[in-house]
């Protein structure tokens, strides 16, 4: 298992994993816990989203790992229920100098697609750190 570069405590609450960052393309991993499911019992559309969104993401990094990137919009569709552990494939499609344009898929553990994203990124510098206390200086900026 690999690590995204950064912490990034909501990923790290829901339990994703990721399994393969690089060349454009990226695998994350996750079980939904109980709390994390819907009233139909199966994976809330919430959770899904999110781990499409952070797919998308890895891939847009994985070419540039020292920037990060900031969703700017995320289109969505749901072809049926999340069931037990998902995986999920991400692939940039084409980026230029400060934009990225990804696609996603969840795919439940039986290899059905459960879902499947498309989104734009902003690729952000990350802002200098703190060596003594490791948390940034300051704000992300739109530049």
């Amino acid at each position: 298992m690999l690590n995204f570069g950064v912490p990034i405590p909501f990923v790290s609450h829901l339990g994703f994993t990721l399994h393969r960052m690089q060349q454009g393309e990226s695998e994350l991993h996750y079980e939904a816990a109980p709390e994390h499911l819907n009233s139909f019992e199966v994976t809330h559309g919430g959770a899904t989203m999110t781990l499409l969104d952070v797919t998308m993401a890895t891939a847009a990094r994985s070419e540039t790992p020292d920037y990060g990137v900031v969703t700017i919009e995320m289109k969505t569709s749901f072809m049926q229920a999340a069931r037990g552990p998902l995986v999920a494939k991400g692939r940039l499609l084409h980026r230029t100098a400060s934009m990225a344009f990804t696609e996603a898929s969840v795919y439940d553990g039986e290899g059905r697609l459960c879902s499947h994203a498309t989104g734009t990124f902003k690729y952000v510098r990350r802002p200098a750190v703190d060596p003594a206390t490791g948390q940034p200086l300051k704000n992300i900026s739109s530049d």
